[in-house]
């Protein structure tokens, strides 16, 4: 595995951005104007982890923001080929409501604080909001090629991961502004997760086989490692030691030690092993394995899989529940979402939904705040 550091231009907003957008043709017009956003809570008065703690220490249930209290138990679909979203009542297991969204909705994301949940239009260029309270749509309004959405573990900046442009859009998650852009050198950036003491994140490069370290404080690149494949989900372990990224060419899990940027053990799981879940008591990885029909257990402390359940279809992207007995995931290539029970890993339902069923984002669950992706708490 190679490991390079990153020297990267940051981009100045006032030289190069204008509010929602960047100055380049075709990726954004004047757009709608923003729409009145429910403000942000204030930061915990301790947004980091201490590693007596665990990184997931306050996701176990019961252990609920009082923000996400008032929210429907929903299951929330973005079918990137329908342009829709259908959301989904687990207590009944049908689909109860469906709207249109803007061009290939990726990825169901909840704020920060957990009142309001983002549907990510990539091919749109907007992002539009969904109010958790009753499960209905709001105004979209204009954010350049948001692939994916994620926050600060201090709530400071939200940031966009642009897939197609190669670049993180640091905005402010209130106004929406553009505060700074950071280039990612390698083709095809798309998930992320923050260290422990939130002072960066590491990101994965699915076209280029590169993960990337990227300092929040500086706010640029300072580190890469090539791990080959075709890297995708990235989730930080329990003791905050280490980083899992799963990689669909390599059918498996890299481990990688973030203060070396090496690959530390690779985890064989199954066919194109691409999307991450952490179990309700934080200490299972539950490994989708997209073109193997199956998902992997995965102990984060041993570092080994422990157990395969054979699910069939093409599971993806998802979430658990907030009491941690059923797994959502999307059926990406059937128009179908599958709920599994964690006990055994039987399919409990099969959902018709749209077409490209995606990132799947259950809501609420249990954590002080939302890292975003589909629902990283801590």
């Amino acid at each position: 595995m190679r490991r390079r550091h990153e020297l990267r231009l940051v981009v100045p907003v006032a030289v190069a951005l204008v509010v929602f957008g960047s100055c380049r043709s075709g990726h954004h017009g004047a757009g709608p104007s923003v729409p009145t956003l429910p403000p942000a809570s204030a930061a915990p008065s301790s947004p980091t982890t201490t590693a007596d703690e665990g990184v997931y220490a306050h996701t176990s249930p019961g252990d609920m923001n009082p923000a996400a209290t008032n929210a429907l138990p929903r299951v929330y679909v973005p079918n990137s080929m329908s342009n829709t979203v259908d959301v989904i009542d687990p207590a009944t297991m049908r689909v109860v409501n469906h709207f249109a969204v803007g061009a290939l909705p990726q990825h169901v994301t909840p704020s920060w604080d957990m009142k309001t949940l983002y549907v990510d239009d990539d091919k749109g260029n907007t992002l539009t909001p969904i109010d958790p309270t009753t499960g209905n749509r709001g105004q979209s309004f204009p954010v350049i090629d948001p692939y994916n959405l994620y926050f600060t573990p201090d709530g400071r900046y939200a940031i966009v991961v642009a897939e197609r442009l190669r670049e993180l859009y640091f905005r402010d998650p209130h106004t929406w502004k553009v505060v700074k852009v950071v280039t990612i050198n390698h083709s095809g950036p798309n998930h992320l997760d923050f260290s422990a003491d939130g002072r960066y994140l590491l990101i994965s490069c699915e076209f280029s086989g590169y993960v990337v370290k990227v300092d929040l404080d500086r706010m640029e690149a300072v580190d890469s490692l090539d791990v080959g494949g075709k890297p995708a989900d990235v989730r930080l372990a329990p003791d905050g030691k280490s980083f899992f990224v799963a990689n669909e060419h390599r059918n498996g899990v890299s481990v990688i030690d973030p203060d070396r940027m090496v690959e530390t053990k690779f985890i064989h799981t199954g066919h194109g092993a691409h999307g991450f879940v952490v179990s309700r008591d934080g200490r299972n990885l539950y490994v989708t394995n997209r073109t193997g029909g199956s998902v992997s257990v995965v102990d984060m402390s041993a570092q080994r899989a422990v157990q395969k359940w054979l699910t069939g279809g093409s599971p993806d992207m998802g979430g658990v529940s907030a009491d941690g007995t059923r797994l959502w995931l999307s059926n990406r290539y059937a128009g179908s979402v599958m709920a599994i029970d964690t006990q055994d890993g039987h399919v409990v339902a099969t959902i018709p939904v749209g077409s490209g069923p995606h990132g799947v984002c259950v809501f609420p669950q249990p954590g002080r705040y939302s890292l975003g992706h589909t629902g990283n708490y801590r």
